[in-house]
């Protein structure tokens, strides 16, 4: 039975997250607009066009966006050689690798981003594939990151588990019809998550490999059995 794992990478993967806060706080000052970090925060998972439109609204300027998401990605960039993913982030990987999971990844970076992203999570070597926000036509919260994982993947829905850190990951997966776990390292409180799907919540990607045998693949065989 061919079976997926499909993983977000920032603050799922890697401790990013504040990272993308701090730089799109700066990259709004930049443009004039004064952006609250906790409003930032909880918009990270949203890919740029999604995410301006999110915190600025639609009466925004709309030609200033552009210029926004540039800046956005000037700031980010000057992390790129030092990125640090969170730990037990490739060991859970490849966990699931030796058990027979196809390992895709779901994310919203691209481009040379997302080649420092996957040096510092280190498992290039049981990742099947990247599903990418410039393959799909609509990013998270829509379902079409998800669908085209598991089209990666070779997957049916009811095969495949996707781990994430943002409500945008959770309501993505169920809008899939695949179960989802949530991981707290991205900065989410556990009810947020849990509101938008998520079946199971865990700390950080260490805690959720301590608990691979004994709770995750288990409840994701029964959940397939049901």
């Amino acid at each position: 039975m061919r079976r997926a794992a499909l993983f977000d990478v920032d603050g799922t993967l890697t401790d990013t997250n504040h990272l993308h806060v701090t730089t799109w706080w700066e990259a709004f000052r930049q443009a004039g607009q004064q952006v609250a970090m906790h409003d930032i925060h909880r918009a990270i998972g949203l890919g740029s066009t999604d995410l301006i439109a999110h915190l600025l609204g639609e009466d925004r300027d709309h030609d200033r966006d552009e210029e926004i998401s540039a800046a956005h990605s000037t700031l980010y960039g000057t992390y790129f050689n030092r990125l640090p993913a969170l730990e037990g982030a490739s060991d859970l990987l490849h966990a699931l690798h030796d058990r027979g999971w196809r390992v895709v990844l779901a994310t919203s970076a691209g481009g040379r981003e997302l080649e420092a992203l996957r040096r510092a999570i280190d498992a290039d070597d049981v990742i099947v594939g990247i599903a990418s926000a410039d393959d799909v036509s609509s990013g998270k919260p829509a379902p079409d990151p998800v669908h085209h994982a598991l089209e990666i993947a070779e997957c049916a829905p009811d095969q495949a588990l996707f781990v994430g850190d943002t409500v945008w990951d959770m309501r993505a997966a169920s809008r899939a019809g695949v179960r989802s776990i949530a991981l707290l390292s991205g900065g989410i409180p556990r009810g947020d998550l849990e509101a938008a799907g998520a079946a199971a919540v865990y700390a950080h990607p260490a805690e959720l490999l301590s608990r691979l045998d004994s709770e995750v693949l288990a409840d994701n065989a029964n959940n397939t059995n049901n």
